[in-house]
């Protein structure tokens, strides 16, 4: 007996079956001795503070909870404990800190116990209660300097303070291709930026017209615009690829004019011919009738490179169709365009019984430099010249 007591696997195995008859006082007797022997084992200290909290001495569970998380900082089960001990001793901010740190670390596809999972979530709830108080704080300190700036924009703060109070993720560019640096990640940006949309607007209703003539046509000029070859990985793409449900009657498609759709649209070819389009040789500009059938969605994704932004002017728009760019989701508004970086995650939903439709088209970064621009023009166009057209750089 005495050997098996100086090995403190052994002892730690013995402490197991005690806590699990029932015995906590035995099991800490055994794991004190066995971490008296190995002080290096993070499972050790973790039931040594399970054998305290069932006899009650708070201070020993605390000590041996911070032994645990000194060896192992991720141990979710020793953060909950923590932060159980915490909220009893009515540290309710410290616990907050400690189930924030569980729900950080946590992947979201973690498999939990159904005693860990009700763990967890408590733990959630007190980090939104914690959260929610520190905003009651906080908002009548603000209030007191947006009183003294009446009319003043403050909309990058209010995004700012939400994403502190983890009510607003923060979404970053992820391009495909192209992540060109210190180009601002903008979700929508800000209409009287781009003085030249109330051109495009003021023309919607004659565009809208040249839609319904094409969508009223028996051909094939709207064509599905998720169109991977045989043999291509679809993740996402899977339902829509190749399929009409989204399709696209194009302008211009990877810089080439498409001069008969042009011809049947004049209006809308005229308000392409003067907004400042992205201009790469081979590559862009893209524009196009974007139609979305009914009960249709469009799953999260993202374009192929910051260095342009997309514009959406709705034409044909029903009840129910959504628009999501990071963390803002916008309803459409016909006649009212906007633009966006598509490198940000977005998706877009229809989940009306009618198509919605609207036209598309990229235009530069206005934050490149004129010399920034043809040094992509150059990268873009070697790149579909040395992997001879399939960069994957297609569409917008």
């Amino acid at each position: 007996m005495n050997n098996e007591r100086r090995d403190p696997r052994a002892l730690n195995q013995s402490a197991v079956q005690a806590l699990n008859a029932g015995e906590p006082a035995r099991a800490r007797a055994l794991l004190e001795e066995a971490v008296a022997i190995d002080a290096g084992q993070a499972v050790y200290w973790q039931n040594l503070a399970l054998a305290c909290n069932l006899l009650g001495d708070a201070d020993a569970e605390f000590a041996a909870l911070e032994k645990t998380l000194a060896l192992e900082p991720y141990s979710v089960i020793a953060l909950l404990q923590k932060g159980r001990l915490l909220e009893r001793r009515g540290q309710l901010r410290k616990a907050a800190a400690a189930y924030h740190a569980v729900i950080t670390i946590l992947p979201p596809d973690a498999q939990l116990s159904p005693q860990v999972r009700a763990a967890v979530d408590h733990a959630r709830r007190v980090v939104r209660a914690d959260k929610d108080a520190f905003e009651a704080f906080l908002q009548g300190k603000l209030q007191e300097v947006r009183n003294r700036h009446p009319g003043a924009r403050m909309d990058r703060f209010e995004r700012c303070l939400d994403a502190l109070l983890g009510k607003r993720r923060v979404y970053v560019q992820q391009p495909t291709f192209m992540n060109f640096p210190h180009l601002p990640a903008i979700q929508f940006y800000d209409r009287g930026d781009f003085q030249w949309l109330d051109a495009v607007e003021a023309a919607a209703p004659a565009i809208r017209s040249e839609l319904v003539s094409a969508l009223a046509s028996d051909d094939d000029s709207f064509v599905p615009y998720v169109a991977n070859p045989a043999g291509v990985p679809l993740n996402q793409w899977r339902e829509l690829n190749n399929s009409p449900r989204w399709s696209a009657f194009y302008f211009w498609r990877n810089g080439e004019r498409i001069d008969a759709n042009c011809e049947r649209c004049p209006q809308t070819a005229r308000v392409l011919a003067e907004a400042p389009l992205l201009d790469i040789p081979g590559r862009a500009p893209t524009a196009f009738f974007s139609l979305l059938k009914p009960k249709t969605r469009i799953p999260p994704h993202t374009g192929v490179a910051n260095t342009r932004l997309t514009v959406h002017l709705p034409l044909v728009i029903p009840e129910g169709c959504r628009f999501r760019v990071g963390s803002e989701t916008y309803p459409w508004e016909p006649d009212r365009a906007w633009v966006f970086d598509d490198t940000i995650e977005h998706e877009a939903w229809n989940d009306s019984d009618e198509p919605r439709a609207i036209l598309i088209f990229d235009i530069w970064n206005p934050y490149l430099t004129q010399v920034e621009r043809e040094l992509v023009r150059v990268v873009m166009q070697g790149a579909a010249t040395f992997y001879e057209q399939d960069s994957g750089l297609d569409g917008v």
